[in-house]
């Protein structure tokens, strides 16, 4: 009768979620369709959605949550995303394989817009594939990328995890991320992306109770800048609160969330906070005297997501009053709309387009198929950056007969944090020896130099190659686990600028002068010997499943080189202004930066040269101004070259900086070929913001265009007028 009774009840419950309910019903309005979905639920249900899970069982909604998703959907690796699973009585991380492209400083270094929305693309396609799978113990639509923070302090523990230190290329690079995971439908779309961390979260040390001070100017034309153009140019409506304050008020409760994120840009969607924050309020920040008091501001805030444990005082504040159940509707509205895009909310017959992606159990899986594996190495290719290079690379194989490879990254692919784990790896070492066998070279390797081997090996070598850099620490649980000064990762800021292997790097040298650098790494060095002695640096971030194939293919040739640096690389850490200080006009990046510097920002070598020819402007266009010129490949290998646009306003009785980048190209030209090349600027970047108007205001007199290969490294020049 009991077993009897259980199957009565099942199959009641079935009846139930087959039912349509109105809120499925894909003709109405979007508002009306969320009004009947939150009149639907219970209390607990709008509570239960305070989360980052969004499923409803009893209405037919799935349980769909989130992923980590900086260069590749984290679904498992070293954070373990994807629950334990129980082998022979022991527990166990279950990792499922995903495609890992490089560090977001990588992703920044390609300069390529259309590279960056490709990853989007295929991590969009591998988190639909994902919920259909039914080893994937988490299911999530909505996607934690990209990181719109600023890298204004090489110092930063999670530069890694950003774009660079200007707001122009993180912009746009943040908005090719957003088009690529949202896709291009019109109502639906493939996965959220949601960007974090909002806003000026760039030191580790103290995150959780520091205040980044600066004022309205800076927050309008800098720090904010990439979360704005995610939202109102690439659609995202999702977003992440910091855990600092801003000039004294924590992010989670500040009412620019409201002012400006949500009714000035537009976004109706999620704002979550970061892991912890809302205890934080309390514990670090001290705002609050109790958690309770702090979930209630948390969700009057409209926050419709708390990654934190939450529910007691939620309960708590509703049963005293702090906050009322209309208040949660409201928090959740967003969710709830960002639910409806991906298709949540329209039953078993949605016309959504993306909702059957991953459904094909006889397709092959979309990080092994070959046009994931191709991209994947594209990219990596596109992120190396050619340091120095005084005409030893590229090395050829009919010349160079034995290589010698050293160092600690020379075979093996350090994942950081927010890495998922790949279906296969390719370190440096197995492509130089997979090509050496194709071109006919030798490869020794040696991980160090105990008793003196790597020596040995170097002076046997036509050529020695050693990869070394920093390590992200990624397998470590413990947050402050960082045991080397110039090292950093998420909750460690670095406080060296210098390369623990630079002795290596040395002796090496003295063994054999034919040595290259391969500095595997997340952030700037000071690598001033390597720079003065050294015939050649090559730079690479971590974590790419194609590594390897990336570093052999620039090392020999195969590819040429063009990655471009997204930071400003100082000699000496003396050189950086005071960590805590946010004014970026006290001597930071590129625009403020004064003496001479290791690499300027957007600096990157070639294997071939480039001439730049006259610029001319277009300004019939009201919204734009338009800057062509030829562009021509003078050497002797096919070649791309990011052509750069810098502006400064040598008439304007406003302050501004010495230049800054508002335009960018990345072209392919072929060796004895011109290109002409078209660089949009939006007028709107030719403002500056008005503290007293509370508004931009468009320049006014003479406005210089800089164009050339870095931003010290200017080719052509032209002015036009603006009345």
């Amino acid at each position: 009768m009991k077993k009897l009774l259980s199957i009565l009840m099942f199959m009641a419950q079935l009846s139930v979620v087959a039912q349509p309910f109105d809120f499925q019903n894909t003709r109405l309005k979007d508002d009306q369709r969320i009004n009947l979905f939150i009149g639907q639920l219970t209390l607990d249900e709008k509570i239960s959605l305070l989360s980052t899970q969004m499923g409803v069982p009893r209405l037919g909604i799935p349980a769909i949550s989130c992923y980590e998703g900086l260069h590749g959907v984290a679904l498992g690796g070293p954070a373990n995303n994807n629950g334990m699973i129980e082998v022979n009585g022991e527990k166990r991380p279950n990792p499922l394989p995903t495609s890992i492209f490089p560090q977001a400083y990588g992703l920044g270094e390609t300069w390529d817009r259309e590279a960056v929305r490709m990853v989007g693309e295929q991590m969009a396609a591998e988190a639909r594939y994902y919920i259909h799978q039914p080893n994937a113990r988490r299911k999530g639509l909505v996607i934690y990328a990209p990181n719109a923070d600023l890298a204004r302090d090489p110092r930063w523990g999670r530069t890694e995890e950003s774009y660079g230190e200007d707001p122009y290329l993180t912009g746009q690079l943040t908005v090719a991320m957003v088009r690529g995971l949202q896709g291009n439908h019109p109502r639906y779309w493939k996965a959220a992306a949601l960007m974090k961390h909002f806003l000026a979260n760039s030191n580790e040390y103290g995150r959780d109770s520091t205040s980044s001070n600066f004022d309205d100017r800076l927050f309008r034309e800098y720090y904010s800048y990439p979360f704005y153009k995610g939202i109102t140019q690439g659609g995202s409506r999702a977003m992440m609160a910091a855990y600092n304050s801003w000039n004294g008020t924590p992010m989670a409760i500040h009412p620019c969330l409201q002012s400006i994120v949500r009714k000035e840009w537009g976004n109706d969607g999620i704002i979550c906070t970061d892991g912890g924050a809302m205890g934080m309020l309390s514990t670090a920040h001290k705002a609050f005297a109790t958690k309770t008091e702090a979930a209630a501001a948390v969700v009057k805030n409209q926050l419709g997501q708390i990654l934190d444990r939450y529910q007691d005082e939620i309960r708590e504040a509703l049963a005293k009053g702090m906050v009322s159940e209309q208040d949660i509707e409201v928090a959740i509205r967003g969710n709830v709309r960002v639910m409806l895009r991906l298709g949540l909310l329209d039953g078993k017959n949605s016309p959504n387009p993306y909702a059957t992606m991953g459904t094909d159990t006889t397709a092959t899986p979309p990080f092994m198929t070959e046009e994931a594996r191709n991209a994947v190495r594209e990219v990596t290719n596109k992120s190396v950056v050619l340091l120095k290079n005084n005409g030893l690379l590229p090395l050829d194989s009919k010349k160079v007969k034995k290589v010698a490879v050293v160092g600690p990254y020379a075979d093996e692919i350090i994942y950081d944090w927010y890495s998922g784990t790949p279906p296969y790896e390719v370190t440096v070492l197995k492509a130089l020896r997979e090509l050496g066998a194709q071109q006919g070279f030798e490869v020794s390797y040696v991980k160090d130099n105990r008793m003196g081997e790597a020596e040995r090996l170097a002076r046997e070598a036509d050529a020695v190659v050693i990869c070394t850099g920093n390590h992200p620490y990624g397998t470590k649980a413990d947050w402050f686990f960082c045991p080397v000064p110039s090292d950093g990762r998420e909750a460690v800021d670095r406080l060296s600028l210098q390369l623990p292997d630079e002795d290596l790097v040395r002796q090496l040298y003295r063994a054999n002068q034919n040595t290259v650098l391969v500095l595997v790494s997340s952030f700037p060095y000071t690598i001033n010997w390597s720079n003065d002695h050294l015939p050649a640096i090559l730079h690479i971030t971590h974590c790419s499943q194609e590594q390897g194939h990336a570093v052999a293919d620039a090392l020999f040739g195969r590819i040429n080189p063009a990655g471009r640096t997204t930071q400003t690389w100082v000699k000496d850490i003396l050189d950086l202004p005071a960590m805590m200080d946010y004014n970026i006009r006290n001597g930071r990046t590129y625009m403020y930066q004064q003496g001479d510097v290791l690499y300027p920002f957007g600096y990157g070598l070639s294997y071939t040269t480039f001439r730049y020819g006259e610029p001319k402007v277009n300004l019939k266009d009201k919204h734009t101004v338009t800057v062509t010129l030829p562009v021509t490949n003078t050497g002797g290998r096919d070649g791309d070259e990011v052509v750069q646009c810098y502006v400064n306003y040598p008439d304007s009785k406003v302050e501004h900086p010495q230049k800054q980048l508002k335009a960018f190209e990345r072209v392919a030209v072929k060796a004895g070929e011109t290109r002409e090349v078209k660089l949009t600027i939006d007028r709107a970047d030719l403002t500056h913001w008005d503290e007293a108007t509370h508004r931009f205001e468009a320049e006014k007199g003479r406005i210089q265009l800089m164009i050339g290969a870095s931003s010290a490294d200017i080719r052509t020049e032209i002015s036009f007028e603006v009345k």
